[in-house]
């Protein structure tokens, strides 16, 4: 995968299932206004770590899988730079404040999507585009499916193709001192890196997760707009080596002053003073669990997935008609 510092592969069917997912809502209400079969929910997809937009053999693929499957939808694959190349290298380095910022101007510049979209992160894309939820409520994002993100950070560092200097680079780095203030502006990771044994640090020092989680004050404008999804789907691979600890792709996170037990969302301080809304969505049946026992990003035993994702997916028919 040269440059891809995340190795997965997408099978055809579980695109399909995504798709029946996005098909569901096609005649959903937005704005008062009706929008017909004929126009489905548009699509915005942001990839992960060493990845791209446009790559063949992962983004691009699943944009024309679902431009296939759901004749009619618009899908925009979340590009920053000019290239597929400053797209992978923008995936490791710069400040990611800036790249939400950038991506929020791009949608709300998009006349497609005017109406609201639907919208799928692939691991760290997952994060920050619930911060694009989060800061930019124009327009709407209805739905998000999170792919492996790392909602509550990571305490550990990724594993790297030999061949990625890049990524090998921001692994060093991260080693150097990741709540350092020129790491924290320079490498993406470091944006979500979380240490449990020094929470004070990175409440104080983290320049984005302690932010979009309402870590240090309450921001209501990031409350109320994540509340205004009607459904926010959290996807963890069971079997996940990439992402330390794997609980946090549900919100899941180390016990503070440790690196050992793991403790779920529920029992977390986000939780239980619902300083993020995630507590009123989840009575509000807006959240749904979904897990595979698999690698991260890898999606290939289609019995499994299909047993775990179609209760959701028939729930998600009855929530949209009820337009």
């Amino acid at each position: 995968m040269g440059v891809v510092a995340e190795k997965w592969t997408m099978s055809r069917a579980w695109i399909l299932i995504v798709v029946i997912f996005l098909s569901a809502n096609a005649g959903l209400c937005l704005r008062d206004e009706i929008v017909e079969a004929a126009s489905p929910v548009p699509v915005v997809l942001w990839h992960g770590m060493g990845d791209s937009c446009c790559f063949s053999f992962s983004l691009g693929k699943i944009k024309e899988i679902l431009e296939s499957e759901i004749p009619g939808v618009y899908v925009n694959s979340i590009r920053i730079g000019n290239d597929a190349v400053e797209d992978v290298e923008n995936s490791y380095l710069g400040n990611i404040n800036e790249q939400v910022g950038q991506v929020c101007k791009q949608l709300s510049q998009d006349a497609m999507l005017q109406n609201g979209y639907n919208a799928i992160g692939f691991s760290q894309g997952a994060q920050f585009l619930r911060a694009v939820a989060q800061r930019c409520p124009h327009p709407p994002m209805l739905n998000l499916i999170s792919l492996g993100g790392q909602h509550q950070g990571v305490f550990g560092l990724p594993r790297c193709a030999d061949s990625s200097r890049i990524c090998n680079y921001m692994r060093r780095m991260l080693h150097h001192g990741a709540y350092l203030w020129y790491i924290q502006e320079l490498v993406v990771q470091a944006s979500y890196w979380h240490d449990p044994l020094n929470e004070d640090e990175y409440r104080k020092k983290n320049i984005f997760l302690a932010d979009i989680n309402n870590e240090n004050v309450i921001n209501m404008d990031y409350k109320n707009n994540l509340q205004k999804l009607q459904s926010f789907v959290l996807v963890k691979f069971e079997n996940d080596t990439m992402v330390d600890p794997a609980e946090s792709e549900w919100f899941g996170f180390y016990k503070p002053g440790q690196a050992e037990e793991v403790q779920e969302l529920q029992q977390s301080k986000l939780y239980q003073e619902d300083r993020l809304g995630l507590r009123a969505m989840e009575l509000d049946g807006k959240i749904h669990y979904l897990s595979l026992p698999t690698d991260h990003l890898q999606f290939t035993d289609y019995l499994s997935i299909v047993l775990i994702l179609s209760p959701p997916i028939f729930h998600f028919f009855s929530i949209f008609a009820e337009c």
